[in-house]
């Protein structure tokens, strides 16, 4: 067996998260997904986590027009959508005390692209498809 697959979480998650309030617009996550190298936005109400916004999810509520000559009232007001609306409720999670094989699993078993961390409830960080393929091709 591979010791990379005993990783904890903890030791390659990102801490450094962006976080978005359950009634802020689109135009927020637009702002952030066009100048942040982040693909996913942890959206929480009174601190606690309540969602996941993808930019996959965030694409595919947009109007194609949006940006181009083609561009209506009606496609800029797609961008007016409050983050609540959009996000997928009720995220995966994972402890920071789990190992990446267990990581790997929930994101395979589940179809997903990352994981919120919770340590007792409280939001630490995120884990994504990447940090684990990383952490495995990394050397020691």
């Amino acid at each position: 067996m591979d010791l990379k697959l005993d990783i904890r979480i903890s030791k390659i998650m990102t801490t450094r998260i962006v976080t978005i309030e359950m009634d802020d617009r689109l135009t927020v996550a637009k702002e952030i997904f066009d100048n942040a190298p982040f693909h996913h936005l942890l959206v929480i109400e009174h601190d606690k986590l309540q969602g996941i916004l993808s930019e996959r999810d965030y694409l595919r509520t947009l109007s194609p027009n949006i940006g181009n000559i083609n561009e209506t009232e009606r496609d800029s007001e797609t961008l007016q959508r409050r983050a609540h609306q959009v996000m997928t409720r009720n995220p995966i999670t994972i402890s920071p005390n789990q190992t990446i094989r267990q990581a790997s699993e929930l994101l395979l078993k589940h179809d997903i692209g990352s994981l919120p961390v919770l340590d007792k409830g409280k939001l630490t960080g995120i884990i994504t498809w990447k940090d684990l393929l990383t952490a495995f091709v990394a050397k020691r």
